[in-house]
């Protein structure tokens, strides 16, 4: 039986309207405002053959539509993020929009911090609501390499596709990308995601592992990307969608 869903969805779309809104005014006020370095906008827009986010994937082997707005201004930023989905996964969305906001520190000519805070709704649903709210901080040196602590207090607990109520979450992850070639890099990340609720024969919380190795090439503002994906299969006993293990995948992106 499907239930009303529940939360702040509506108020997320309000929220994202806004900051679009404030994006095209900012394109709108022309290169005098943009152009002092005190404020910037941009985004981007990207298809992927398969919407894959810490080791799983989120759109079931299918193709996805994805996009993102933004604003900063002397190393805060705001934005949203939206892309589609499978709606035949849980919790039955056709797509999923995410907030964000943080601020970056520079730490000196080659290391910064940043930390932020993201809302992550899924859309058109009628099932019982599965957002949630995430807390993180990364180190970066020279936007090549990156380690990231991520907490996720809300987040919903599957085991085996069935829902087990919510409890805290935590993920880390480190990615990097090596230049080895005019435009051409070699990337590569790995993860773990972990659940501090124990699933019904076990009395501890668990997590699983995941990870990626690939190629990218980037033409002005034109990216193209390949990867080979690898994740523990027991990622589905804590989260509703298939692991994407040795599993091949490619994204091709324009940002503005």
């Amino acid at each position: 039986m499907k239930r009303p869903r529940s939360g702040p969805g509506r108020g997320a779309a309000r929220a994202a309207y806004a900051l679009i809104a404030a994006f095209a005014a900012a394109r709108a006020r022309g290169g005098d405002f943009i152009a002092d370095g005190d404020f910037s906008t941009g985004g981007n827009v990207a298809i992927t053959s398969d919407y894959i986010y810490r080791g799983v994937s989120e759109s079931d082997g299918r193709p996805a539509l994805q996009a993102d707005l933004h604003v900063s201004t002397e190393g805060s930023f705001a934005g949203a993020w939206a892309s589609s989905r499978d709606r035949d996964l849980d919790p039955g969305a056709a797509g999923e929009l995410e907030i964000y906001l943080g601020h970056r520190f520079n730490l000196g000519s080659a290391w910064s911090a940043t930390v932020s805070a993201r809302s992550h709704y899924f859309l058109h649903t009628s099932q019982t609501s599965a957002d949630y709210q995430e807390v993180s901080a990364s180190f970066a040196w020279l936007d090549r390499y990156s380690f990231t602590l991520a907490a996720i207090p809300n987040a919903v607990r599957w085991y085996q596709y069935d829902r087990l109520g919510r409890s805290p979450a935590w993920v880390t992850d480190a990615a990097g990308q090596w230049l080895i070639g005019r435009g051409v890099f070699v990337t590569g990340a790995a993860g773990y995601y972990y659940s501090s609720a124990p699933s019904p024969d076990s009395r501890s919380g668990a997590g699983y592992a995941y990870g990626n190795l690939g190629l990218a090439y980037e033409e002005r503002q034109w990216r193209v990307e390949v990867g080979y994906f690898l994740a523990q299969t027991r990622a589905q006993e804590f989260v509703p969608y298939p692991p994407a293990n040795r599993h091949v995948a490619g994204t091709l992106s324009w940002r503005f």
